[in-house]
Formats: structure tokens, C-alpha cells, sequence
């Protein structure tokens, strides 16, 4: 569990994020939402110790990360796992290659050991029999496998997720959100996707935040999203005419998600 208790972050004179109060729950996928510049992707980089905090305090089961010597968070890191925007995954390895990588950089594991671990990963993935091809070789939607199967390789009790579903189609990104669900749930991680998806808010939304202009405007779960009565979030949630009309309609015909 990740405890964010009176978080603000300032650039110079702008105050970027506002008093943040939020649990995020183990083994639930806890989504950020918000429209571009709301300080979502900043509230991320703080969670991960890439930006440190104006003030405020985040608490890793009760450990509080920003008051951590260098040395300290250093080793608080290697119990997180990152899936970045754009996959990140090195061009010059193999698949395989790249899941081992932060095993070579932190295990202590033998040569034989991190393969399989690899492996082992790659299979939890659906990804058995693509070791040797390069990403170059692969679709995105397989890129992003690859990127959970290295996020997941060290066995983190937190996974970070930027935009796991930016520039895939929906059909890929529902598989990309019922694996990150399932392996959050397996593995009882506290899992925190940024995300702009609303596919993703209502499939795999458990425990979801909204950001308006730095301040936590709404926190609740999928379910509640239709029904939801602040403004702020049904003009982000619901943008398009299509989606304000089904949102009356199920209101009105008091149906459920």
C-alpha cells in the first residue's frame, strides 16, 4: 500500500500539485486520470522518487520515502517496477536480453537462474518462443509485453505504468489491461496506471483518482463513474455527445455499468 499524505510540488512560483490525500490499494489496479497538465504525470514522478515533493509524504507501508537517505531509496527502488510510455526496451537486445537486463543489474542471481527467471516471465506474458527476436521484429502490442515481462522480472511489490495503452489499438489494449490486472492481482501488487484511456477507467478501474489542476477532484471505482455528481469529471470522462447521451440513458433507465 502507497499513502500519500499532504503532497504539493512547486516549479518556482507555480504550484503544480495541491494537497494531495490518497491511498493506492494492494493488489488493485489504481488508475490516475486527468486532461494534460492536470499534474498527473507529476503526482507519478514523485511516487517514484524522480521529482521530490515541495512537501508532504509518501509512505510505503508506513515507510516514508521522501524523508529516505539517497542510499535508502536506492534500495526502495529495486522493489518497483516501471512500464514506460513508449516500452523503453532496448533496440541492440533480444527480447530475452532485455527482460534479463535488471536481473544482471540487481540479482545476484546466476547466469542460468536469470534466464529462467526471464523466461518464466515471458511465458506469465504470452510471450513463449519470441527469446531471441528483437523489438524491431515484434508488434507494439508485443513491446508492451516485453515491458511488463521486465517490469515484473525482479518481482516488485509496486508497478508504475505511464500510458501502457498509448498507441495500441483497443482490441490490444484490452489484453494489456486484463494482464496488468491478473498479475496485479497474482502477485498482490500495488499497481498505479497513468493513464487517458476510458476503456481502462471502466474495465480494470478498482481504485481510481482524478486530478484536476493539481488538486484530487474525485476518488471512487469504476462502477461509481457513471453516476458520479462532480462536473469535473463527467465533462472528462464523458467529452463527446455520444458518451453524455449513453451516460443520460443509463441514469435514466437506472441501469448499472
Amino acid at each position: 500500500m502507497i499513502e500519500v499524505k499532504h503532497l504539493y510540488k512547486s516549479f518556482e512560483d507555480r504550484e503544480v500539485l495541491k494537497d494531495i490525500n490518497t491511498v493506492f490499494e494492494d493488489g488493485k489496479t489504481n488508475l490516475i486520470i486527468g486532461q494534460s497538465g492536470s499534474g498527473k504525470t507529476v503526482l507519478m514522478k514523485n511516487l517514484v522518487g524522480l521529482l521530490e515533493p515541495t512537501r508532504g509524504e509518501i509512505l510505503y507501508d508506513g515507510r516514508n520515502f521522501v524523508s529516505m537517505s539517497k542510499h535508502e531509496k536506492v534500495m526502495m527502488r529495486r522493489e518497483m517496477g516501471m512500464i514506460f510510455q513508449s516500452a523503453a526496451l532496448f533496440d541492440s537486445m533480444t527480447v530475452l536480453e532485455n527482460v534479463m537486463f535488471p536481473l544482471d543489474m540487481f540479482s545476484s542471481m546466476t547466469l542460468r537462474e536469470r534466464i529462467r527467471r526471464a523466461q518464466d516471465c515471458l511465458d506469465r506474458v504470452n510471450l513463449t518462443g519470441a527469446d531471441e527476436k528483437f523489438p524491431g521484429e515484434i508488434s507494439g502490442g508485443m513491446q508492451k509485453r516485453v515491458a511488463i515481462a521486465r517490469a515484473i522480472a525482479l518481482n516488485p511489490k509496486y508497478l508504475f505504468c505511464d500510458e501502457p495503452n498509448s498507441g495500441l489499438d483497443p482490441k490490444t489494449s484490452l489484453v494489456i489491461d486484463e494482464l496488468l490486472h491478473s498479475i496485479t492481482q497474482e502477485y498482490n501488487m500495488t499497481t498505479i496506471i497513468n493513464t487517458h484511456d476510458m476503456n481502462s477507467v471502466m474495465g480494470i478501474g478498482e481504485n481510481i483518482i482524478f486530478i484536476y489542476e493539481g488538486n484530487k477532484e474525485w476518488q471512487g471505482v469504476s462502477s461509481q463513474v457513471m453516476g458520479a455528481e462532480n462536473p469535473r469529471l463527467t465533462d472528462f470522462i464523458f467529452a463527446s455527445d455520444l458518451l453524455k447521451n449513453m451516460r443520460r440513458i443509463v441514469i435514466d433507465n437506472g441501469l448499472s455499468l
